[in-house]
């Protein structure tokens, strides 16, 4: 099948690789537009993964409002120069991590920022959930370790399906946008702040204690 302009076209603006990149993928997939983009994604993850240990110390603090004002994040990503850091691709990039998280609520970066404390709770309440359910005891284990693997999915930033393309997750988005800018990237930290959050329960300790004060 001839690859034509239009085609090579499609794919940079679905993708955002490089046009000879999105060139030599359609010739070698004959023209298939969706395993060009799936091949696309399988060579940026191999790249940013050549990138992931240099240093990044460059980089922006992002911010995202939502629903007029009400919930708001700051963020930190990192790369490697200044110049990058200030590109129209890695602020954007930015801008994306910052609304991801505005409306998929993450707890953790990634997966080493889960405690061990926190992933023996989740454990915990998983295996007797599953005894509770009846499971054989010799595949609870088996479906802990399935469930834990949906808390990841659930919780961690990276994990997380990308809430602008969820067939792939945030740590593919960003594999994608390291092999399109050419410097590792990372994401150090982020805030999310809600509106009123946690008022109402620190009004109720307070009525509780004036109760107790009192005699009520």
């Amino acid at each position: 099948m001839t690859v034509t302009a239009q085609m090579v076209k499609e794919l940079r603006e679905r993708t955002g690789a490089p046009m000879m990149d999105c060139k030599k993928v359609l010739v070698e997939t004959g023209g298939d537009m969706d395993q060009s983009i799936e091949l696309l994604r399988t060579k940026g993850l191999a790249a940013a993964a050549k990138k992931a240990g240099r240093v990044t110390a460059e980089g922006v603090v992002g911010s995202y409002i939502h629903a007029g004002g009400k919930i708001g994040v700051l963020v930190e990503v990192n790369c490697e120069t200044d110049f990058v850091a200030r590109t129209d691709d890695f602020q954007d990039l930015v801008k994306d991590v910052a609304m991801h998280i505005a409306a998929a609520d993450p707890s953790y970066v990634g997966r080493d920022e889960v405690t061990g404390g926190d992933l023996e709770m989740e454990k915990k309440i998983y295996r007797q959930q599953a005894l509770d359910e009846g499971k054989p005891e010799k595949i609870v284990e088996r479906i802990v370790e399935g469930r834990v693997e949906k808390f990841y999915g659930q919780t961690v930033l990276l994990e997380q399906p990308f809430v602008k393309d969820p067939d792939k997750t945030v740590a593919q988005m960003i594999a994608e946008k390291v092999a399109k800018i050419g410097e590792n990237i990372q994401v150090r930290r982020f805030a999310r702040f809600v509106l009123g959050e946690g008022i109402e329960k620190r009004q109720d300790d307070f009525a509780e204690e004036v109760r107790k004060a009192v005699g009520g």
